[in-house]
């Protein structure tokens, strides 16, 4: 009795010598091609028949296709030829799903087909893909199937995977990420993704090769559920703090808020080195243009994208703070703690010297600025502030010296327009206080003279005791783990 490896074999061998002879009789080619192209197809979803697969098979694959891609270069040139376009595409698909299977959890067939030329082949078809301008949904579907099939020759074949990056980078790669076509796109993006490596990621910083990482980035806006796309951006990209500051520096103001978003999620005490870089960066930006956020005091600018960049960047710096990992480097930065002082002094004046959205307001609901976009601004501030003193002597009084106590205490009252801003401004008086006599002894004082409201202190679990001719700050009452 024959084995299962033997009927496989000689069941491909019938259908390769068919597929030969039908390539061969043109007027005839398309239909019968199609229905081998299919029976073998269904074939390599097995085991043995993938096993069982010759070269010649994939010979007469390959001629098939070379004759798909001169007639697709003919209607390129001739659109009189659209005619006879949608019986090659059909059949271009299915030979794409044929090689596809084919190449599953099978590396001999991955390097016969490699060796053949096969992937030159496919290149080149994508390559005429892309010129065609046809609405034909055979025509998309083609353009699906070979992304497929590219994504499965390279699958944990780092040779097929060269020969893919050395024709289709940049060019076929950006071309297809633009496309609007979601399934191109994702098939495109998986393709990448098994393509990319720490020495490609370096290519991908150079200048020319910009605008293929700035297409994912607008790929992943348009298809946020797209896996691949998400993927290439998570684990590459954002993994790379050369490519972050170059990508930051050519993204618009609402792009970048919109990137910012993407990286929020993943700073984390995980890659601590690269992140620590990407949190440094950050901090520098937000150094930069904290002080667009003054544009919001105007009704008019409530929209104003830098502005609205300065709103997005403080929201991540509190978020990196809450980690260990980001927060040593973070109250390392020069100038990070004092821009943030500096930053909360001129909205806490420009909120008394007129009535805007940095006004302390209350009432009985607390819904009114609910929508704008600097709600809970200065809260984050005062966050940010307190994070930065979390057991950090230097930052402690360098708060004192920039007289940023007072302000902090001017701003633990109930505000509609700062949500939990009192909390907040208990937490950062806890964090300056915390082993630091001087800051104790200075807000006692504002209270033995009056500047200090005593309401307030005791509203912060906080009271004044005089002790060996020193006024000492105490906690009353346990503080909550904010």
């Amino acid at each position: 009795m024959a084995s299962i490896e033997t009927l496989a074999g000689e069941t491909l061998h019938t259908l390769a010598a068919r597929l030969r002879s039908t390539a061969e009789d043109q007027a005839a080619a398309c239909p019968d091609c199609l229905t081998v192209a299919r029976q073998m197809t269904g074939l390599f979803r097995e085991t043995a028949h993938r096993e069982a697969a010759t070269k010649s098979l994939f010979q007469n694959l390959q001629q098939t296709l070379l004759k798909i891609s001169h007639e697709i270069a003919v209607v390129c040139k001739d659109t009189r030829k659209l005619v006879h376009l949608d019986a090659y595409l059909l059949l271009l698909s299915e030979c794409f799903r044929c090689l596809r299977n084919a190449c599953i959890q099978c590396e001999n067939n991955q390097n016969i087909m490699r060796n053949l030329g096969l992937i030159d082949v496919s290149v080149h078809l994508i390559q005429l893909l892309q010129n065609l301008k046809t609405d034909l949904e055979s025509f998309v579907i083609a353009f699906r199937c070979s992304f497929q099939f590219l994504g499965n020759i390279a699958t944990g074949n780092k040779d097929s995977q060269n020969r893919i990056w050395e024709l289709a980078f940049p060019s076929v790669f950006l071309n297809c990420l633009n496309y609007q076509d979601e399934k191109i796109v994702s098939y495109c993006s998986m393709v990448l993704f098994t393509c990319l490596n720490p020495e490609r990621m370096i290519e991908l910083q150079e200048e020319n090769n910009l605008n293929v990482v700035l297409a994912i980035l607008q790929a992943s806006r348009r298809y946020p559920e797209s896996e691949w796309v998400f993927l290439i951006v998570t684990n590459h990209l954002l993994k790379c703090p050369e490519l972050v500051n170059a990508m930051y520096a050519k993204l618009s103001n609402q792009e970048r808020t919109k990137f910012l978003e993407l990286i929020l999620p993943e700073m984390n005490e995980n890659d601590s080195v690269m992140n620590k870089e990407i949190a440094r960066f950050l901090a520098c930006c937000f150094e930069e243009k904290c002080h667009a956020v003054l544009k919001l005091a105007s009704a008019t600018n409530e929209a104003d994208k830098e502005a609205l960049v300065t709103i997005q960047l403080l929201d991540l710096l509190c978020e990196m703070t809450s980690h260990v990992g980001q927060l040593e480097c973070l109250q390392a930065c020069p100038d990070l703690l004092k821009m943030t002082v500096n930053t909360l002094q001129l909205v806490h004046l420009s909120g008394k010297q007129n009535t805007n959205i940095f006004t302390a307001t209350h009432s009985a609901t607390g819904q009114e600025q609910k929508s704008h976009p600097a709600v809970g601004f200065k809260a984050h501030l005062i966050r940010l502030i307190g994070n930065l003193c979390y057991k950090n002597k230097a930052n402690q009084d360098k708060v004192y010296d920039l007289d940023g106590i007072p302000l902090i205490l001017d701003n633990c009252t109930i505000d509609d327009n700062n949500p939990f801003v009192s909390q907040w401004a208990v937490y950062t008086i806890c964090n300056l206080t915390e082993e630091n006599e001087r800051n104790q002894e200075y807000i006692a004082k504002m209270e033995r003279q009056e500047l200090a409201n005593n309401s307030v202190l005791e509203s912060m679990g906080l009271k004044v005791e005089q002790r060996d001719q020193k006024l000492l700050l105490k906690s009353v009452r346990k503080m909550p783990n904010l």
